[in-house]
Parts: C-alpha cells; sequence; structure tokens
C-alpha cells in the first residue's frame, strides 16, 4: 500500500516542486511533452548565413503542409494543432527571422515582402516542392503575398485570421492604434500580459502566475524590436493592403476567422471570398484570433477537410 502511494503521489510532488522552484523546467517540459503528443521534432537549416529553427512532424511521404505563425508568435503556436494533422500531414512549422529562436538582427526589413522572400529561401533551402501552404494573422498575410509572388510553389492557400486585407469594420486593434502612439500587442510588464491575452484569445485560460514570468520572458526582453516591427507591418497593411491583389491568388484558397476576433476584424473575410476566385470560408463562433490554438481539433478538422480535396 505504501509503495502505491509513492506511486501515485511522487509525479504530483515532482510536478509542485518544478512549479514553484522550477517554473522554466516546468513550462519546457509542458513543450517537449506538447511536441511529443504532435509527433514534431526541432531542427534547422542554414539559410542566406541564418540559421533557421523548426518543427517537422508527419510522414514524410504524405503530403506537405507549410505552417507559418504570426507577429510575436512562434513555430510552437502550431504545436496544439499538430497531433490532429500529423496522421495526415507532414508538417514544417518554421520560427521567421525577428521571432523565436530565429535570428533577432534589429537591421533586417520586416516588410512582409522580404519576410516572403526569405520563407521561399527557407523552403527551397529544404526542398519543399509545392507544399500546401498555411499561415496566422502576419503568417497568414506573408502566405497570402507567397500565393501572388509565387504561385507556382504551393498547392494551396490557407488562410487563419490573416492581416494584410483591409474589412468593411476596422477592429478593436486597428482602432487602438490609429494614432500610432500605443501598441495593444506590446506588454510593458506582466500585468498587462491578462489584457493582451483577452485581446487575443476569445475565453483566455487561467495562467499560473508563477509561470507568467517564462511565458512572457521573449515579450519583455524584445519588448522594443517587436514594436518596432509592429509599426512596420501596420504601416504597411493601413497604406498598401492586398486587397487590389487577390484576384492574383490562382490556387485553392480556404479562408477561416474567428467571429470574435479582436485583432483583425471578421468582417474581412468577405473582402477575401471576393477577391480570391472560388475560395472556400469557415467562421468559428466560439474563437478568437488563434483557431489553431483556441479549438485546434476542429480547426484541424475544416482544414483537412479542404486539403483533402486538392
Amino acid at each position: 500500500m505504501r509503495i502505491l502511494l509513492i506511486l501515485i503521489f511522487a509525479p504530483l510532488i515532482s510536478l509542485a516542486l518544478l512549479y514553484f522552484l522550477f517554473p522554466g523546467r516546468l513550462v519546457a517540459f509542458a513543450r517537449w511533452a506538447l511536441r511529443k503528443r504532435g509527433g514534431t521534432v526541432q531542427k534547422s537549416v542554414a539559410v542566406d548565413g541564418r540559421d533557421w529553427p523548426y518543427l517537422e512532424g508527419g510522414d514524410p511521404a504524405k503530403p506537405l503542409l507549410l505552417l507559418v505563425h504570426g507577429f510575436a508568435g512562434d513555430k510552437d503556436n502550431w504545436s496544439m494543432i499538430a497531433p490532429y494533422l500529423t496522421r495526415d500531414y507532414h508538417i514544417i512549422a518554421p520560427d521567421l527571422p525577428g521571432f523565436g529562436q530565429n535570428e533577432r538582427n534589429p537591421q533586417l526589413a520586416y516588410d512582409i515582402a522580404a519576410q516572403t522572400a526569405r520563407l521561399k529561401q527557407f523552403a527551397d533551402a529544404l526542398g519543399l516542392d509545392r507544399p500546401h501552404v498555411a499561415g496566422n494573422s502576419m503568417g497568414g498575410w506573408i502566405a497570402l503575398r507567397y500565393a501572388i509572388d509565387y504561385p507556382d510553389a504551393l498547392a494551396t492557400l490557407t488562410l487563419l485570421d490573416n492581416a494584410g486585407v483591409n474589412g468593411a469594420n476596422e477592429s478593436d486593434l486597428q482602432k487602438q492604434a490609429a494614432n500610432e502612439d500605443y501598441n495593444p500587442l506590446i506588454i510593458a510588464n506582466l500585468e498587462d500580459a491578462d489584457r493582451l491575452v483577452a485581446m487575443v484569445v476569445h475565453k483566455p485560460p487561467y495562467l499560473p502566475p508563477r509561470l507568467k514570468p517564462v511565458f512572457y520572458a521573449d515579450a519583455l526582453k524584445y519588448r522594443d524590436q517587436l514594436d518596432a516591427i509592429f509599426w512596420v507591418i501596420a504601416t504597411e497593411g493601413r497604406d498598401h493592403p492586398l486587397n487590389d491583389r487577390l484576384g492574383e491568388v490562382k490556387v485553392p484558397t480556404q479562408i477561416i476567422w474567428g467571429r470574435h476576433d479582436r485583432l483583425l476584424d471578421v468582417s474581412c473575410v468577405p473582402v477575401l471570398e471576393a477577391g480570391i476566385a472560388g475560395s472556400e470560408s469557415h467562421i468559428f463562433e466560439h474563437v478568437g484570433h488563434v483557431p489553431m490554438i483556441e479549438d485546434p481539433k476542429a480547426t484541424a478538422a475544416v482544414m483537412k477537410g479542404f486539403l483533402a480535396k486538392h
């Protein structure tokens, strides 16, 4: 009986110790477990003298899916949806320059055309032959530009709450950033993090206080650089949206959006539908800006339903 009790409570005690004494290790363990569940491993490839970390999972013999994260995100933004994708697809999810574990060079150009060209170099370095390309937020904008600039280099396009297009209604983000003196996507301190999460996610999850310094260490450490990148792309989105170039997209396209997206208003969906011939759309009624995180199973089902036809 004593041995049984030890076996039951030892893991709980270990987790408690990690939480209170080593929260960073607990977060690292959770990240490892999530990747393990999704069947992904971290790899890297040299691209134009720059090391690109990326996650890879699934059978290489299966259809290839290239996943592009959004602003202030990284490759692990796709780790929650990975378990539902790697059964049927070979997935690749990189860290873009300026984010995650990729180079954080403040001298690089971070406009969408530059990032799109770098993503194409990454795909070429890995020998990715006409992958299905999916992107969220800024990553969706890059994916959209990828389809315009390299129409023969991808099989399909999936846009998840993508930036780069203006809808009929302004989002909360656009309204708050209108005067260019306040960036809602940058946090000043840990207390500010709850506000940011509530803006991005429709139903914010509870994050224990001991884990907040670990989760938001990157956002605080690179706060100034992230702020600079934000204004580059925000200005580009305001002055040079892709509304008038949507007709240049010639690959089958799927549009996925969260009804409660406060960063990019759902009124962008009819603009994309009208501009991209033959496109399909799905709006989640219970989701905000990041469908692949807020409801990964349902999002994967919608994505796979579309991809299976192409």
